[in-house]
């Protein structure tokens, strides 16, 4: 298996840059982890089991791609960089707060959620470690754009493995902000979701789709040459 050090990098900066979205997606759970008496283990728990759940979403988006797509799939590349940098830039623009065109994708995940969410009602409070992870593990399932814009990412890789090793830089980049989260939760959450910091992060993330979009279009630009 080749790394590629430039994908993985910049899925750990879109978790980054994104994490003020995970904080409103997931900040309940965390908080409730976190409140009366901070617990590390817990949230430690919380969180590897949802970066587990986003590495086997790696390893199935890239899988599929790679058996439906059989030789076609090096043909298939720019395409498929095409799409992840159009997704990271709609994600972008949906931190923003400029067009949340992406909550359409996310009423479609509902139909996986509908499935998964009476696991979460029959685990109950997560009031221990094994608990917490496997409340991670049902919780990473959780509709969400900024997922599904990193999984647009994981179709650039060439197998199962490397899906999942991607999927889990990205999980690795919102980690920093999910365990503060439990820590000093109403103080970060404010800060990460104001309108200025949304507008911040969201620009990143539309330079960076834009810049993936433009260095495809030099990559092929080259080959045809």
């Amino acid at each position: 298996m080749t790394l590629d050090y430039t994908l993985l990098s910049t899925l750990f900066v879109v978790g980054l840059m994104g994490s003020g979205h995970c904080i409103g997606m997931c900040g309940g759970i965390v908080a409730a982890l976190g409140s009366s008496r901070p617990n590390l283990v817990m949230l430690l728990g919380y969180n590897l089991g949802r970066l587990f759940s986003y590495s086997m979403a790696g390893a199935i988006a890239a899988g599929l791609v790679v058996g439906l797509a059989g030789e076609r799939y090096q043909t298939l590349m720019p395409l498929l960089r095409s799409l992840a940098g159009t997704m990271i830039i709609l994600m972008g623009l949906y931190i923003a707060g400029w067009w949340r065109v992406l909550t359409r994708l996310e009423q479609l995940g509902q139909i996986v959620w509908r499935r998964i969410q009476p696991l979460v009602l029959r685990l109950g409070k997560p009031d221990g470690p094994v608990k917490s992870v496997a409340a991670g593990m049902l919780w990473g399932w959780l509709p969400c754009g900024l997922v599904y814009s990193a999984l647009s990412q994981a179709l650039l890789t060439n197998s199962p493995a490397m899906g999942a090793l991607a999927m889990l830089a990205f999980g690795l980049g919102t980690l920093p902000a999910m365990l503060a989260a439990g820590w000093f939760s109403s103080q970060l959450a404010r800060f990460l979701q104001s309108p200025a910091m949304r507008k911040v992060m969201g620009l990143c993330l539309i330079f960076m789709g834009l810049l993936m979009i433009w260095q495809m279009q030099q990559s092929t630009g080259h080959q045809h040459h």
